[in-house]
């Protein structure tokens, strides 16, 4: 690894910052989804048993200020009982609450400091709140990728004040997205879908110079297809993308990637369960149709192409995959790149926005060799920009 890990550390008897994702789904003051608490879970036990003190640092919502509904004190319960040992809480991230808080704990303790957005100077990386939030801590740890492509106080201004090292999530992701596309194993295919292409045409131009076959599902096909002439009916397609449409699939020709777009589809008269759908070859769909979903041509065609690839890079669905039938052709192909790899013929990475409620439909998420919950920062580390968050842990 070119990044400093919790390997080149030593956390006995120190004060460890640990800067985690708790910014957790909630209804009623209940948490509804632990899955990012149980992914920090070997990082704070790694450094409690190492007699170490667990001081984490976490955002939650976008308070404008102190705001009682967007305290961190809900979720200190969950983590303990996951965590199994007692978690304090301190109702503030520095000053008095929170170094009196720290002054009594022991080698091995956890304690959860409140969010870090009640002060302004976090999301600028203030640096007299970054020097506020050092003096609570010897060395400090960011375990939480999903925040590393923010250049705030806790994700990126304390790794240049203090020691600073990956947790174990944090360097799990890493690893698997330097696999994915840093040092690949070729073939290298990527899948990306979703509605719009006008969210995504950063990550398409950087894949298209890094793959070797870029699948296009979802309504961003429909504008792919536009762009070659063919009529999409009612289909979502952002018709004045066109000529961006064109100018990547010219980029894809120059760098030899294929563009494999939709050869048939799923159509129907609207956007519900009940709806009348048929199946069309693309260049026969009705004026008043919309295609909701890849079709059984399409499907084959994209499961004879994660067959040829080594490497799988996984971002959106192909359909409208909320509502069945329009899940097949997500369900399918996901289904396929999971088979392929269990039998270790396939390194398979995914990840941003409905990436992982496509695949966790499909039921594959465990299946994938790995699943990122990052959403924005995973997007735009397939986008080849630089994550502050990340820098700021690499090795001289």
């Amino acid at each position: 690894m070119s990044f400093r890990t919790l390997d080149d550390a030593a956390p006995a008897g120190q004060r460890i910052l640990l800067r985690v994702d708790l910014n957790v789904p909630m209804e009623h003051g209940r948490i509804t989804d632990a899955t990012r608490i149980e992914r920090i879970l070997p990082t704070v036990r790694e450094i409690a048993k190492g007699g170490g003190k667990v001081i984490l640092l976490a955002h939650f919502g976008r308070p404008k200020g102190r705001d009682a509904k967007d305290s961190l004190k809900p979720v200190a319960p969950e983590l303990s009982r996951l965590l199994g040992q007692p978690v304090a809480f301190a109702d503030d991230c520095i000053g008095e609450p929170a170094a009196r808080q720290i002054a009594a704990m022991a080698d091995g303790d956890v304690l959860l400091l409140e969010n870090t957005r009640f002060h302004a100077g976090e999301e600028k990386n203030d640096p007299d709140f970054v020097k506020a939030l050092a003096a609570n801590g010897d060395i400090y740890v960011n375990d939480a990728f999903s925040a590393a492509h923010r250049a705030h106080a806790s994700t990126e201004g304390l790794a240049r004040v203090l020691p600073a090292y990956a947790g174990r999530a944090m360097q799990a992701e890493l690893e698997a997205l330097s696999k994915a596309l840093e040092q690949p194993v070729r073939p290298i295919v990527a899948v990306v879908g979703g509605a719009k292409v006008s969210s995504k045409i950063d990550l398409l131009e950087n894949l298209v110079a890094k793959v070797d076959a870029l699948v296009i599902g979802g309504g961003m096909a429909n504008t792919f297809l536009y762009a070659q002439g063919l009529a999409v009916g009612k289909s979502l397609c952002e018709k004045d993308l066109a000529d961006t449409a064109r100018r990547i699939m010219t980029k894809a020709q120059e760098t030899n990637c294929a563009i494999v777009l939709p050869v048939d589809a799923e159509v129907a008269d609207r956007f519900a369960a009940d709806a009348t759908h048929h199946a069309y070859g693309v260049d026969g769909i009705p004026a008043d149709g919309m295609i909701l979903d890849v079709g059984a041509l399409s499907i084959d065609r994209i499961r004879s192409v994660i067959d040829d690839a080594a490497t799988l890079v996984w971002n959106g669905p192909l359909g409208a995959f909320e509502i069945k039938p329009f899940d097949r052709g997500t369900v399918e192909a996901a289904r396929h790149a999971a088979e392929r790899t269990r039998a270790k013929k396939l390194l398979s990475v995914a990840g941003g926005g409905d990436t992982v409620a496509a695949l966790n439909h499909a039921g594959v998420a465990d299946d994938f060799s790995y699943v990122s919950t990052a959403g924005g920062a995973f997007l735009e580390w397939l986008e080849g920009k630089a994550l502050p968050g990340v820098e700021a842990l690499r090795k001289a």
